[in-house]
């Protein structure tokens, strides 16, 4: 009998528990439908974007307030640095910066909407009885293509591929020489990931610029001029430079043939260089034309005017190379092409078999002489490559003193000009005395401590007057 009642006493309680738990479900469902209807056209409760309670709001609301607060996004700046120097600068209007509302409203708004049943009612609950939260983060937009096109444009001004070396070695005499050129390449991901991730923190520490540096990387070249000689060559060991501006067509003539028999000599280890013995013969014979030249005090026509750019220049790249100079000669007066780009002194004549200009190649390698001339600024320049050690090379600013003034000027008749046509040949130029001081240290040791020493006598300016009828 005991036993009876009390299986009846619990079918009471569960019957009247499950009548509890429909009751509780149906109250439960119908609040959840008033709440639903009520947000119809609203973000359900619970929901944050960048740390802010939407629920309740509408799409409009989150866009409108996601779009005044990228207002002030519109004076940002964007400093790109190459090379420690300022190459562009972008404002955050140009790009269009600005928060996602749009894409942040459609999100939000999502939670509790799910076309999945259960998801979306799922959702439902936990936003409407407080039970979870959902966050969103709020993305920044912005329109690459500018920064896109500004990288091109820098790797359109940048970018060099690597160029390989080239040694063709022919009757002792290279004739096709190229040193390898290292090649160099913008990192254009790079910058683009690192302007992406910049705008990131620019949002989270709140800041109104960034900058991004800009970094490129070196391309080497696959042959490399080391490899590809066993003269022991491997790169520039000095240079000299002058400037030929208002020689006549016959000296710049004159002075590109002569240059030209100097390209891809080979100079051995220990062995002294004659500027004379490597040009050889200058005479009409071999294509030189007549030009201005000092012979016994005098500016007359020679075969060969304007070698002596040819002589200045190489002794100039010699010393910038440090090698010793054991035979030197000045001009006898100054000549003004020598000082178009310098000071007086720094000049070399030659005359065979007078004068002469002789170095030493003291390197552990041989040395490769190298000319090239640009026609457009009237430049010659000598290059000369081996390889570098140790040697300490300084030359002294050059002293000038005793300066006299130019006699008067000299006209000399000319059967060839016509009567009445006046050509000056030469310049006035002040005399002088100069000299510099050339040291040269090598393991310790001076191998080089000389003076040069220049007298230039004063000289006229001279006119060729005509006479032919």
């Amino acid at each position: 009998m005991k036993k009876k009642k009390g299986l009846f006493f619990l079918a009471k309680t569960l019957f009247f528990a499950f009548v509890f738990y429909l009751f509780f479900v149906a109250c439960l469902v119908l609040y959840i439908r008033q709440q639903d209807h009520k947000l119809k056209n609203k973000i359900y409760p619970n929901v944050y974007l960048d740390n802010i309670n939407f629920g309740g709001k509408t799409i409009t609301d989150v866009e409108n307030y996601f779009q005044e607060k990228s207002e002030k996004f519109k004076n940002t700046q964007i400093f790109f640095i190459y090379q420690k120097e300022e190459i562009a600068t972008f404002s955050g209007k140009l790009i269009n910066l600005a928060f996602d509302g749009k894409t942040a409203a459609s999100h939000a708004f999502s939670i509790g909407r799910s076309s999945a049943t259960s998801a979306r009612i799922y959702q439902q609950i936990k936003t409407i009885l407080n039970l979870e939260r959902y966050d969103f983060p709020v993305n920044l937009t912005h329109e690459l293509k500018p920064i896109e096109d500004h990288i091109n444009y820098l790797e359109d001004k940048y970018n060099q591929p690597a160029e390989n070396a080239l040694f063709t070695l022919s009757d002792n005499k290279v004739t096709a020489f190229k040193i390898e050129k290292y090649g160099l390449k913008i990192k254009k991901e790079q910058a683009l990931n690192d302007f992406v991730a910049g705008l990131n923190n620019l949002v989270k520490d709140q800041k109104t610029s960034m900058t991004i540096n800009v970094v490129s990387e070196i391309i080497k070249p696959e042959v490399i001029l080391s490899t590809v000689n066993n003269l022991g060559i491997v790169e520039k060991i000095g240079e000299g430079k002058s400037d030929y501006s208002g020689s006549i067509p016959e000296r710049i003539h004159n002075l590109i043939l002569a240059s030209l028999k100097f390209h891809g000599v080979l100079i051995p280890k220990d062995e002294v260089f004659s500027f004379n013995k490597t040009v050889g013969d200058i005479s009409s014979s071999t294509g030189y034309k007549p030009a201005y030249i000092i012979k016994s005090g005098r500016t007359v026509l020679g075969d060969g005017g304007g070698v002596c750019q040819v002589s200045t220049t190489l002794f100039r790249a010699a010393l910038n190379a440090g090698l010793p100079i054991i035979e030197r000669v000045a001009h006898a007066y100054r000549v003004h092409y020598y000082e178009n780009d310098g000071k007086p002194g720094f000049d070399a004549t030659v005359f065979a078999p007078s004068a002469d200009l002789k170095f030493k190649n003291d390197t552990s390698a041989y040395v490769l002489v190298q000319t090239k001339i640009d026609k457009a600024n009237n430049m010659l320049t000598f290059m000369l490559y081996g390889k570098k050690d140790d040697r300490k090379i300084q030359i002294s600013d050059v002293k000038v003193w005793d300066v006299t003034s130019p006699p008067d000027p000299v006209y000399q008749d000319d059967p060839t000009l016509k009567k009445g046509v006046t050509k000056q040949i030469d310049w006035a130029a002040w005399g002088a005395k100069a000299i510099f001081h050339y040291k040269v240290e090598k393991d310790g040791e001076i191998i080089a401590d000389q003076d040069f020493f220049s007298n230039f006598r004063p000289w006229q300016a001279v006119y060729l007057v005509g006479t032919a009828d």
